[in-house]
């Protein structure tokens, strides 16, 4: 830790100092932008180097820029790489953000494990939240080989550039971003002025080089990445891990600059560390002996570039005080209240005065309108206590006019389906093993006709 320095209290809007507080900036005339803050003498020192040395920018012809795609470091963990669009790009700043204790630095030391042993160049793995022997203790227990990784445990930016400038690493880790400061950007760690400077000057240090820059923060209460919102529009990718269990973890990109942010990544947590699942097409679905029970309906459903079978599941019971509600966490309840009225008007089931539970097993969390079919035969099912046919398996989109829309990739739906074992699956477009519905009549006609208390729910 340096030297406590002069305690000076600077505008956050024109960077004016003086060492008594105002309520109103001198120099640039702003109200209550005089910050308490810490002159360093190390970190003026930095900056006066830095600031003789740079070039000014001048702008050039956008017609003479040759496009390139940027060179990508693979991580040597396939779901990883998958997500971040097939490796992560040099000159690139990733921000990974999940709840305290879900693995992010598991995983980034595995990461970091694999670029030492597989790419030129050395590794940096910065810690402000645990010590060295902690780091090497979880690196040994997962096995990994970490002759090649620099380890820092410091909190000072201004320690961590100077190490950035003399290792000159290719790949590296801040865990976590929220416990980095700088004098400069006031005293007190974690703030949104504090947040904000360091993530500038740690994405400006990488920019300038053929380096991997990857950032953990924590996440809030609502799951949202603590902080401010410009620390996200300030990196390339924006990461999100979710727990489902205590095992399965997913990896979703919530922004990507160099790749789709529809991947979605599946880890099991193990004794080796987090693990690809080998086959995750099939991991959201229930095998069952018998047939299967009333509420029950499955979904083609796509991820980035792979098809999942998921299995939808719907309760409804009768609303307590004639105030019916809608539980549903994987789906929009917004989706499954829009569902329920196009059942209940094209239909005629009835679902005002039911409650209505909705979930998606394996914990899933699904976004794509494929899954309406799904989602209606699911409510009519439970509300009729009439269960679909076993292996059946439903794709389309609803609209509000009870018609069965066409949905992207049809043909890949189905081929995934049928390899897994559905028979019978219902599409809004004529294809090879698929059952052609028109609308929400017809889906119901399809999946419940013949079948015995086909009345329950109707309206009198």
């Amino acid at each position: 830790m340096a030297k406590k320095g002069t305690i000076v209290f600077k505008c956050s809007e024109c960077g004016y100092s003086q060492p008594k507080w105002l309520g109103r900036c001198p120099e640039c005339g702003q109200w209550n932008t005089m910050q308490e803050s810490i002159e360093d003498p190390n970190a003026v020192a930095a900056s006066l180097r830095g600031a003789s040395s740079a070039k000014m920018a001048k702008p050039i012809p956008l017609s003479t820029v040759q496009a390139a795609e940027g060179e990508r470091m693979l991580s040597g963990i396939g779901e990883f790489d998958r997500v971040l669009g097939g490796g992560a790009t040099k000159r690139s700043a990733i921000l990974l953000g999940g709840e305290p204790g879900i693995g992010k630095s598991t995983l980034l030391i595995q990461a970091a494990a694999n670029v030492s042993q597989s790419q030129a160049g050395r590794v940096l793995y910065i810690s402000g939240e645990e010590s060295a022997s902690q780091i090497k203790s979880r690196a040994d227990r997962l096995g990994l080989d970490c002759s090649k990784i620099e380890i820092l445990c410091a909190m000072r930016l201004e320690d961590t550039l100077a190490a950035l400038d003399k290792l000159n690493p290719t790949f590296v880790v801040v865990d976590s971003i929220q416990t980095v400061y700088s004098v400069e950007g006031g005293i007190i760690p974690g703030t949104v002025n504090q947040l904000k400077y360091c993530s500038n000057e740690l994405i400006g240090w990488v920019k300038e080089r053929d380096s991997v820059l990857v950032m953990t923060a924590h996440v809030t209460k609502d799951g949202n990445i603590a902080g401010p919102k410009a620390l996200e529009h300030m990196v390339d990718t924006v990461l999100s891990f979710e727990r489902n269990n205590d095992e399965t973890r997913f990896l979703r990109a919530l922004k990507n600059r160099f790749g789709s942010v529809d991947e979605l990544g599946i880890f099991e947590m193990g004794a080796k560390g987090l693990l690809p699942v080998k086959d995750p097409s099939a991991m959201f679905i229930t095998r069952r002996d018998g047939d299967q029970p009333a509420g029950i309906a499955c979904a083609a459903v796509f991820e980035g570039s792979r098809v999942f079978m998921v299995e939808i599941q719907a309760l409804t019971v009768p609303a307590k005080a004639s105030l019916s509600r809608v539980y549903s966490e994987k789906i929009d309840s917004a989706r499954v209240s829009r569902v329920a009225a196009v059942l209940e008007k094209r239909v005629g089931v009835r679902f005002s005065d039911q409650d209505i539970y909705v979930n998606v097993a394996g914990g899933i969390r699904l976004t794509e309108s494929a899954i309406d079919a799904a989602l209606a035969a699911a409510l009519y099912s439970a509300r009729s206590d009439l269960p679909l046919p076993n292996g059946s398996a439903l794709v389309g989109e609803l609209s509000l006019a009870g018609e069965i829309r066409p949905v992207s990739r049809i043909k890949q739906r189905v081929k995934t389906a049928k390899s897994l074992g559905y028979d019978k699956l219902v599409a809004p477009e004529k294809c090879e093993g698929a059952l052609f519905v028109q609308d929400i009549k017809g889906l119901v006609a399809a999946m419940f006709s013949g079948k015995s208390g086909e009345k329950n729910g109707r309206k009198a």
